[in-house]
């Protein structure tokens, strides 16, 4: 039952003084004022938390259980960083620089600390997401290119097959030409696939390492050379960079420009579009193209930098999300060096627990030592029993646990890609592999009941197409 459905005429929450200032009359132009009342429910206060407390219970979310998610990172988010983001609720976008001091001061040692992490020299933190920051990043490139007369001749941006969907949207966006290469049979990229495409046209190289497979790309180091020796600039996508994180830096592998999230990596909740923050690194020839301001250290304090000439201009009103970097700081300072390298630790061997575990049942894609996560290739498996791998991931909500991402990255047929990342214990992990396990033994005695599901859950299996192509945004009466 929807809020509107709830409404009774007359019902109200809330009771206001009476209207005791002198009607001024309306300045609104005639044609933009509203003919007809707004169409608002009438309920009670208690009608309105009870129907939303109910629409939350119905919800499922890290919080209430597992959430493998494949490359979204989707681990437990303390909440001492919530607590500490509220101290700092109150605080207004177009209050006095000199009223927002510990703000800024916030902002300059985060940024610190996010260079010495991923191995850049400056860095802007006002992307909203990753996505955001991808664009950001090869906007940055682009002037970098453009600023050295080289823009005409660099048209080009190389993304692997593995690449995660937004890298050629953002390199679209951005005016580049993208080229997609090959993966080799280990499931990294290819160099002699990428020797075809590499040439003085080429912009920049988009790749995460490790990769969206879960692999470590044991070439960096040849790739960045191969980049390098003909101009490129190589793009790292940080969306995997909780399996590496106090272990290697970006930066030291080569990369020239870096994105982080931190919605992801240094826990910050997220999904349904917001909130994120998507910060770029760069190695110093390109901080002059960051966007403005830039928080810099001036003396003892930091500042924030406007004079940048050569600035791309600013890509999020303000500063960015603030309220997602204060979690982000709290997160860091709270881990500190020894916790954030353990954070990957536990991630790797999370990830390979499981891919150990599930290996005897299912068909691991690349079966052999990963990172933070892993992918399932359930081709033979759905051609055996009829049951794919959408269907496994609605009976899984069955057992009280959300599926992990599916059907990605494309280059493994019926994929399924789990990421338990480190806040799971053992007991959580081996609860999911009995789960799985008694799915592939119902796939193989009763594959109608697999096919059929959910079964618990308030709303049974919907029409995803339908769904997706006549969406219903508001309610009608």
């Amino acid at each position: 039952m929807t809020i509107f459905e709830r409404s009774k005429p007359g019902r109200k929450g809330y009771e206001l003084p009476a209207y005791d200032v002198p009607d001024s009359g309306c300045n609104v132009p005639e044609h933009l004022l509203r003919k007809d009342p707004p169409m608002l429910p009438e309920v009670s206060e208690v009608d309105v938390v009870r129907h939303y407390t109910n629409l939350a219970l119905k919800n499922y979310s890290v919080d209430r259980g597992f959430y493998p998610l494949g490359s979204c990172t989707m681990k437990y988010n303390p909440k001492i960083n919530e607590d500490m983001a509220m101290l700092f609720t109150q605080l207004h976008p177009f209050q006095p620089r000199e009223t927002i001091e510990g703000a800024v001061q916030l902002m300059g040692h985060l940024k610190e600390l996010l260079c010495e992490i991923t191995g850049t020299d400056d860095m802007t933190l006002q992307p909203a997401a990753g996505a955001h920051g991808e664009l950001t990043g090869l906007l940055i490139a682009r002037a970098y290119f453009e600023d050295i007369g080289e823009l005409e001749k660099r048209k080009k941006v190389i993304v692997p097959d593995s690449a995660h969907g937004t890298n050629p949207a953002s390199a679209a966006m951005a005016g580049f030409e993208v080229i997609e290469i090959k993966s080799g049979p280990d499931g990294c990229v290819d160099l002699e696939e990428l020797k075809k495409h590499l040439d003085d046209t080429v912009a920049v190289i988009m790749l995460t390492n490790p990769n969206t497979l879960g692999l470590f790309e044991k070439d960096i180091l040849t790739i960045a050379k191969m980049a390098h020796d003909v101009g490129a600039l190589l793009y790292y996508d940080g969306a995997n960079l909780n399996a590496i994180m106090g272990r290697t830096r970006p930066g030291d592998m080569g990369f020239d420009i870096v994105h982080l999230n931190l919605h992801k990596t240094f826990s910050t909740p997220h999904g349904m579009g917001g909130p994120g923050s998507g910060p770029i690194g760069v190695k110093a020839r390109l901080a002059p193209y960051l966007p403005v301001p830039v928080v810099r250290k001036s003396g003892e304090k930091y500042e924030l930098d406007y004079n940048l000439p050569k600035s791309i201009g600013m890509v999020r009103t303000f500063y960015g999300n603030f309220l997602v970097l204060v979690k982000a700081y709290t997160y860091i300072l709270t881990m500190g060096g020894k916790g954030l390298k353990h954070v990957s630790d536990m991630a790797v061997l999370n990830a390979n627990y499981l891919r150990v575990k599930l290996s005897k049942t299912f068909k691991i894609a690349y079966d052999r030592i990963c990172m933070h996560e892993f992918v399932i290739d359930n081709e033979e498996f759905a051609k055996k029993t009829g049951v794919k791998t959408l269907d496994i991931a609605k009976r899984l909500l069955d057992y009280g646990l959300h599926a992990p991402t599916i059907y990605f990255p494309l280059i493994v047929h019926e994929a399924m890609m789990i990421e338990p990342t480190e806040t799971e214990s053992k007991q959580t992990l081996d609860t999911f592999v009995e789960a799985m396990e008694r799915i592939a033994k119902e796939a193989q005695e009763n594959p109608q009941l697999v096919k059929g599901a959910p079964y618990t859950t308030p709303v049974r299996r919907l029409d995803d197409v339908s769904a997706t192509k006549y969406p219903v945004f508001r309610f009608k009466r």
